[in-house]
């Protein structure tokens, strides 16, 4: 993917530039996992895209490149719980604070899809980051990767839920099974239409 990450690098003068992006803010059940991604500079990732773009097994295949490349990687979980007491967007804002505390070393620079955080290091929010930055579509294979794992961890404790198909997004089954078998304790109480089915 074209990247305009070397631009930044350029002109800040800098070489750790951390890409932090999310995966699960639309789903009725499981975490927002968030990732931030340090790359070595002028790294060519041919597999990297934006997560959404590719097969889970592209995915996989993504995410051991990105390892065999990356500086530091960190991620951050926020719970449902926490997603509950404190709205998706601020949970997804800890879950990416979390992330970039959980680096093994501190970036100069953090460029974030389209979500502004508080931060003592600069960020940079971008429109589309995951389509303009590499470091943000490696971070969004590594927060939906991880995502992913969790949620097949959950379908082994709750099977009826199909936890491993639909990751927790309203599908037809998934809302079925909210009506045969009520919620589970990784239910996002606050979204619909889980608020009516309790």
């Amino acid at each position: 993917m074209k990247s305009h990450d070397d631009n930044y690098r350029l002109n800040n003068q800098l070489s750790l530039l951390c890409g932090v992006d999310e995966a699960g803010r639309g789903p009725l059940a499981g975490p927002v996992v968030a990732a931030a991604v340090i790359l070595k500079p002028n790294v060519n990732l041919e597999l990297v895209n934006d997560s959404k773009k590719l097969t889970p097994k592209k995915r996989i295949e993504a995410l051991d490149e990105i390892k065999s490349n990356a500086v530091s990687i960190g991620i951050g979980v926020a719970s449902a719980i926490e997603i509950d007491e404190l709205n998706i967007l601020n949970a997804t804002k800890l879950a990416m604070t979390r992330a970039i505390d959980n680096l093994d070393v501190k970036p100069e620079l953090i460029l974030i899809d389209h979500v502004k955080i508080n931060t003592d290091i600069k960020s940079i929010s971008i429109t589309k980051g995951d389509q303009l930055s590499l470091s943000i579509a490696a971070a969004s294979i590594v927060a939906k990767t991880h995502r992913d794992n969790l949620m097949n961890e959950y379908h082994i404790k709750y099977p009826q839920y199909g936890f491993n198909k639909h990751m927790g997004y309203p599908t037809k089954k998934h809302l079925e099974a909210i009506k045969t078998y009520g919620i589970t304790p990784i239910h996002r109480k606050t979204f619909k239409p889980i608020k009516n089915s309790y």
